[in-house]
């Protein structure tokens, strides 16, 4: 069940998803929270940096620099997070994912449950179909983005 937190924090992660479309990037947003104080928020640059790590998830916690703790953090993402952001998320041991969407790539989520995160996915219509335009405009940058041939 989503909070009233949980949907403010969802639109900004669609906002940061959606700057990053109108960058030319790929447009997957995230936001990392404490209860309802911002952590941080960041976006997918891999276009806009040219740097292969910098998917929406690890944009947002590089920018919430160093933390003593994760264990009351909740990490907001517009899209499923891939293998890679998955793993930072456990190694980070942050307890809480809330994805926008899972619709356009089924990312990790029984990863992170088997290893104790709650996820809760929200099913959120403008972050599928910003997804779905990016998808079908540019399949070549999506391809790449989730290393697919």
């Amino acid at each position: 069940m989503l909070t009233e937190t949980d949907q403010k924090f969802l639109r900004l992660a669609y906002q940061e998803a959606k700057d990053g479309y109108d960058e030319g990037g790929c447009p997957i947003g995230s936001v990392l929270a404490e209860g309802d104080k911002l952590i941080a928020q960041g976006r997918n640059q891999r276009v806009q940096g040219g740097d292969p790590i910098a998917h929406g998830e690890m944009d947002c916690l590089r920018k919430a620099g160093r933390q003593k703790s994760y264990k009351n953090m909740t990490l907001y993402t517009s899209l499923s997070p891939c293998m890679m952001c998955s793993g930072t998320i456990i190694q980070f041991g942050i307890p809480r994912v809330v994805i926008a969407e899972n619709t356009n790539f089924g990312g990790n989520e029984d990863f992170l449950r088997e290893r104790g995160v709650e996820i809760i996915i929200a099913n959120d219509q403008p972050c599928i179909d910003l997804m779905q335009r990016f998808i079908t405009e540019k399949p070549e940058l999506w391809a790449e983005d989730i290393a697919e041939d």
